[in-house]
């Protein structure tokens, strides 16, 4: 990361000479997230979302945030999620290419696959239509019955963590064409599909969460969650039977729930393959 991106990734326990690529896209770099700091609780969570959802946030900012902090772990030394992995992510990549990381996965992905209903808004903080309101308790402390609507933000706030808007076709057709080896080399493929243990109910491996679902099958894919959106992909490893769905709230435990809908889909008596 140092090679990169010098002098960015610095402060009490961090050398980011340590710290490779690859770490951050398994989330075993330890750096830490920025969405688990206090500033980030008070900006954007609870009542502090209201007053700072349409602020414009810089990904150097955002990782700033995260920077304050210790690392989880010495490189390598661990695993925990940490959006702060991939905002740098998209800074190495516009380090590398001089252009946007939007622009490149424009480029290099969405004009090749079709992908005519994914986009990157940048800063424009409404969705395209149409679209579902997305309800929200907006992670607060100690949450209350009410629900509010959390439809509208700027995305700047998540950056390459979570930018991207986007429909479950084209994500089916996203996750279908990466397990089936037409967006990257074979060996990029093969390493893409090397997984660490998390200490949770999946393995993770280079921007790709692996379920090993009670039947034997094992399905690939990620989550997206943002305010009043919880989104979620898999797909088999040769990519013929894909699901994606979104629910429109935020506040469901830990995964649990939507779990058990992988489990109908890919294990229940009777499933025929889908597309």
């Amino acid at each position: 990361v140092e090679k990169w991106l010098p002098g960015v990734v610095k402060g009490d326990g961090y050398d980011a000479s340590r710290i490779s690529v690859r770490q951050m896209l398994n989330h075993t770099s330890g750096i830490h997230d920025s969405v688990e700091t206090p500033e980030w609780q008070q900006t954007m969570n609870g009542p502090g979302f209201f007053t700072h959802r349409f602020d414009v946030r810089k990904p150097e900012e955002i990782v700033a945030m995260a920077l304050k902090y210790p690392p989880y772990f010495k490189p390598g030394g661990g695993w925990h999620y940490s959006n702060t992995n991939y905002v740098l992510a998209g800074m190495v990549i516009e380090k590398v290419t001089g252009d946007s990381y939007a622009h490149q996965a424009e480029r290099r992905i969405i004009k090749p696959l079709g992908l005519k209903h994914t986009s990157f808004p940048g800063t424009r903080t409404t969705l395209p239509t149409p679209h579902s309101v997305g309800y929200s308790k907006l992670y607060a402390p100690n949450p209350g019955p009410e629900i509010y609507d959390a439809t509208e933000y700027s995305p700047t706030w998540s950056g390459a963590t979570g930018e991207m808007i986007s429909t479950g076709a084209d994500l089916n057709t996203y996750f279908r064409a990466l397990t089936r080896g037409r967006l990257l080399p074979k060996q990029q493929t093969r390493e893409m599909f090397t997984t660490v243990e998390t200490g949770q109910h999946f393995r993770y491996g280079l921007g790709l969460i692996a379920r090993d679902l009670s039947c034997g099958e094992t399905v690939w894919g990620h989550d997206g969650i943002v305010w009043g959106s919880l989104t979620s992909s898999a797909t088999t490893r040769d990519g013929a039977h894909s699901l994606t769905f979104q629910i429109n709230g935020d506040w469901l435990a830990d995964g649990a729930p939507y779990e058990r809908v992988f489990e109908a889909e890919f294990c229940a008596p009777g499933q025929t393959m889908r597309k």
